[in-house]
């Protein structure tokens, strides 16, 4: 459980220079990525900064330095009392720090600033993520059915290749289920009965690999890493390598998504700038995120092994024959489907960076000591280390299925893969991810989905580009329902 330091640091907390350095201008972030893409990796690259300056909060660069960022310098905070820091927009400000150091060229949102690269203090801000939030709400009915229809396909690809293969690819089908549900979600239509067909996941994966290829590495053999980190981490990528493929899902979204195009206006918001904002919202914020989200859940899920899924499948049919079927108040019924998603998304969060500039002089504190940032600093927090801190979370490195269940559930608040506490929701005035309670709901209805239909399975884990990979490997139709 979590220590009384944790939840108020003491005011007497010593006040500590924050250590570490940048090293030479030009060479010291060349060297920051190398450390982090090819010598360390990004894990070991915190863990040993934190172990050589004995704190969770240091100087060090983020990629990608030259010449993408003009000013790679950060203050990491990895521990789970700083953190939250991220998410004061009194005292941080968001304006085009979503991907860390550097910002894509606007070309690839239509020459829009999109809601995601807004400062709440921005007037637009407010009237865009309005528009978001009350599109989803206007969704609400649809969530659950929809859902349930799209993970029904998946299941019959999964078995499918399951009697062909032996084994099935889950992340491939991922993306399939992750574009198809959005794409049907805000335009009323199947992707396959459109011009994108089925090649939205591909159109969606080209446009976001240029935007992402600065803070990503393609794990290639070492003698290529050099090419790589010129190729990827140097220069930009230009939006025409993506702006084909972005134009053919900027029209298919033009096209179907009308009622809520024309609700736009009432924000305020011309056709354009909102039609750009929805294809960021479906694409990058929810196609992006169960595209990383979906396998972690998978993957330690059938990790966990066979007793986790039987008690799982007990709870789920349980509840569902009680309720009659899937519905809100049977998922809310479900504590340890609940906290499996919980568990997953805090050992394993879906966007594992969060970067905020300061706005004001501040005093913050990691569980021992306070440092002092100064207005202008840029701020970055890497998500798996505060989640996984040690001083809040027993065996934090160990996939828990039963962690938040009961008195457990007090340690929700320090789950923040949201860009915000777990026990917060999004609004207009804060950066909360809008779609947060909807991921929430789709990753329990998928468990329930999935231990309605099988009993257990086994799963082979790996690392992509970004995130989980999750090889089902056997598979075991439920015995009985």
């Amino acid at each position: 459980m979590a220590s009384s330091s944790t939840s108020s640091p003491p005011s007497n907390l010593p006040l500590k220079p924050i250590p570490g350095d940048y090293g030479l201008p030009f060479f010291g972030p060349i060297k920051d990525r190398l450390d982090y893409f090819y010598f360390q990796g990004q894990d070991k690259f915190f863990q040993d900064r934190i172990n050589k300056h004995k704190s969770t909060i240091f100087k060090t660069n983020m990629p990608p330095g030259p010449f993408i960022a003009s000013n790679p310098n950060v203050i990491a905070v990895l521990d789970a009392v700083s953190f939250p820091v991220l998410f004061d927009t009194s005292k941080v400000e968001k304006r085009n720090v979503l991907f860390g150091t550097f910002f894509p060229s606007v070309s690839f949102t239509g020459g829009h600033r999109v809601c995601a690269y807004l400062d709440p203090s921005e007037p637009k801000h407010s009237s865009l993520k309005s528009f978001i939030l009350s599109t989803l709400a206007s969704k609400h009915d649809k969530f659950i059915p929809l859902f349930k229809t799209c993970v029904s396909e998946l299941f019959i690809e999964l078995e499918d290749q399951m009697a062909e293969k032996g084994e099935a690819n889950y992340n491939t089908l991922n993306d399939t289920l992750a574009f198809n549900f959005f794409f049907r979600l805000f335009c009323d239509k199947n992707p396959n009965d459109t011009k994108i067909a089925s090649k939205g996941p591909s159109f969606a994966n080209k446009w976001l690999f240029p935007q992402l290829a600065p803070i990503t590495t393609l794990r290639l053999p070492k003698f290529l890493n050099p090419l790589e980190d010129l190729l990827l981490h140097t220069f930009p990528l230009p939006f025409f390598v993506a702006k084909s493929d972005y134009q053919k899902l900027y029209d298919a979204f033009n096209k179907f998504s009308g009622p809520i195009l024309d609700d736009a206006e009432r924000f305020g918001i011309q056709r354009d700038e909102a039609c750009h904002n929805l294809v960021f919202l479906s694409t990058l914020n929810a196609y992006g995120g169960l595209k990383t989200g979906f396998p972690a859940l998978i993957k330690w899920v059938g990790l966990a092994g066979e007793k986790l899924h039987r008690q799982l499948a007990d709870e789920i049919r349980t509840v569902v024959k009680a309720e009659g079927g899937v519905t809100f108040a049977a998922l809310e019924r479900m504590a340890l489907t609940k906290s499996v998603v919980y568990e997953a998304l805090r050992i394993e969060p879906p966007v594992p960076f969060q970067y905020g500039k300061a706005k004001v002089d501040m005093v913050i504190h990691s569980h021992d000591a306070a440092y002092e940032i100064k207005k202008g600093n840029m701020i970055f927090g890497y998500q798996p280390f505060a989640t996984k801190d040690p001083r809040v979370f027993e065996n934090p490195e160990e996939f828990v299925g039963h962690r938040f269940v009961g008195e457990g559930e007090k340690l929700l608040k320090y789950v923040y893969w949201s860009n915000g506490r777990e026990t917060e929701d999004p609004t207009a005035e804060n950066k909360q991810c809008p779609a947060k309670n909807l991921v929430v709901l789709l990753s329990r209805v998928f468990l329930v989905e999935f231990f309605h239909r099988y009993d257990t399975f086994t799963v082979e884990a790996g690392k992509l580009l970004t995130g989980s990979s999750a090889t089902i490997k056997s598979l075991t139709k439920a015995t009985s329902i």
